[in-house]
């Protein structure tokens, strides 16, 4: 990305802001809590754009060679500004030979740790795989002894492939979400088996290990409370998302929202289209049958979104994005060799110039937000775009409609609110014995309150939890005892 005028940029913020974080070279502001001394960010102060070449990156998508150079000797090697150890936290194992990175147990760490999501209730809807609360966060940081004031935690696949690249995003997701600043987290390029493959590092047998990870400190040298910081906004709520959809299912290029889903085409046109724009499938009924998850009662997307599965973005067997040219040219509304982009409601390309917008704001999405994970890590990460992501997706949204289940019971009353249904477009689930209840308290998603007054219940519970230790006076929540809430000129990507 382009750095001059680094410091004038800042000097601005500072000036207008009274307080600041600065993503990268460039991004957003934040905003002060009046009521407390917490940092509130925004879509685009929570956004880093990296360089135009991976490997200059020291945080945001590494490469193997940054990574390399880390583990080989981190007390000389470690980026500007972080003064504690080095953390890799692998959410899967690698394969036969390179089952974990290896690391020092002194200055470098590796764990393996998968659990990055649990239900949450909105107060509306009970939702699977969402984003941890700020207890179970701080239990990971006790678990590892990371504090995230001083420590650059590194978020590895393991076995490179598209799943893990989704959890990996999990774990970006979740310490981005908590607070924890840009500059102390960061998310390998590629699983363990694509290590020092054609990018110039040289990886060995030494710098893996099949038999353990490092052991467990169990040891609480920091919470989320600690780093003065509310990200919270990285999630967009179920309300957030309705108060953004257009009144027609159009691209609407000038409303400064630009709303992404992740799945198949398939799954986006209800079995209309298959992976390319010109496969329109024989058997529409098998089609339309095929492309429901989780016992859906309907398929199909909100008003307004628009598609290019999550699959463009990355190569699923090594687990490697694509680079970041390829990366913007897609969101310009350019295609792939094989003439995958960005698609409409009409289910037609858009073209050139006509998908994102200077200054809109990513809303992403996929059946549970595991496969959004990569397409926000392309748009928060590495294009540097002020970026949302619909923890729900269409596995709540979906489930707020006015049909009945398999046994014959509404899954939400004529008059709720909530109905996603008349803001969408879709195709009810053909196979009525298919739908499965959604008021059950035994099944997620599960309905709570058909009338809530909003569905912010989990905002307002984690909002709470990072403002507890001002609240009770017990600290200063300022994030003194680091660097998150203090403005300064990061070293990524541009070395400064």
């Amino acid at each position: 990305m382009t750095c001059d005028n680094k410091t004038r940029r800042a000097a601005a913020w500072l000036a207008a802001l009274g307080v600041a974080t600065l993503a990268a070279c460039g991004g957003g502001e934040n905003g002060l809590d009046s009521s407390t001394t917490v940092t509130v960010g925004t879509p685009a102060s929570i956004a880093v754009e990296s360089a135009a070449s991976y490997d200059d990156n020291r945080y945001g998508l590494i490469s193997a060679k940054t990574l390399r150079g880390w583990i080989d000797n981190w007390s000389a090697n470690k980026p500007a500004g972080i003064s504690g150890k080095l953390v890799v936290l692998q959410v899967a194992a690698g394969p036969s030979g390179r089952q974990y990175i290896k690391g020092d147990d002194s200055n470098v760490f590796v764990y393996l740790e998968g659990g990055w999501t649990e239900d949450r209730s909105n107060g509306v809807i009970k939702t699977s795989t969402m984003v941890l609360t700020g207890a179970k966060v701080d239990d990971l940081l006790a678990r590892y002894a990371i504090d995230p004031r001083k420590d650059l935690v590194v978020c590895a696949q393991g076995s490179g492939n598209a799943s893990n690249a989704m959890t990996q995003g999990r774990c970006w997701y979740t310490l981005r979400y908590w607070g924890v600043d840009a500059r102390h987290v960061a998310v390998l390029n590629g699983g363990n088996q694509a290590l020092g493959v054609d990018d110039g590092s040289t990886w060995t047998s030494e710098h893996f290990t099949s038999a353990e990870v490092s052991p467990r400190l169990n040891k609480r040298v920091a919470s989320v409370q600690d780093l003065g910081v509310d990200n919270t906004v990285l999630q967009a709520t179920l309300e957030d998302v309705i108060n953004v959809l257009p009144l027609a299912d159009h691209n609407v290029l000038d409303d400064g929202v630009f709303i992404w889903d992740a799945r198949s085409l398939a799954q986006y046109s209800a079995g209309l289209r298959g992976a390319s724009v010109n496969d329109i499938p024989a058997n529409d009924a098998s089609a339309l049958a095929a492309s429901f998850q989780n016992n859906g009662s309907r398929q199909g997307h909100p008003r307004g979104a628009l598609q290019l599965g999550y699959d463009q973005l990355i190569d699923s067997a090594t687990g490697k994005y694509k680079s970041k040219a390829d990366l913007a040219a897609l969101l310009a509304g350019g295609t792939t060799p094989s003439g995958q982009g960005f698609t409409d409601g009409q289910l037609a390309l858009l073209g050139n110039g006509k998908a994102y917008q200077k200054g809109d704001v990513v809303y992403t999405y996929c059946e549970t937000a595991m496969r959004a994970m990569i397409t926000a890590i392309a748009s928060s990460v590495v294009l540097g775009l002020p970026t949302r992501v619909y923890d729900g997706s269409m596995i709540e949204w979906n489930s707020l409609t006015r049909t009945q289940d398999r046994s014959g019971n509404w899954l939400i009353p004529a008059d709720s609110r909530w109905r996603t249904d008349v803001l969408s477009w879709y195709r009810l689930n053909p196979t009525p014995a298919n739908v499965a209840p959604r008021t059950d308290a035994s099944i997620v998603p599960t309905i709570v309150d058909a009338y809530a007054a909003n569905a912010g219940a989990a905002i307002a519970a984690d909002k709470t939890y990072l403002r507890a230790k001002i609240s009770s006076g017990s600290g200063s929540g300022s994030g003194s005892g680091g660097d998150s809430g203090t403005p300064s000129i990061p070293s990524n990507p541009c070395g400064g």
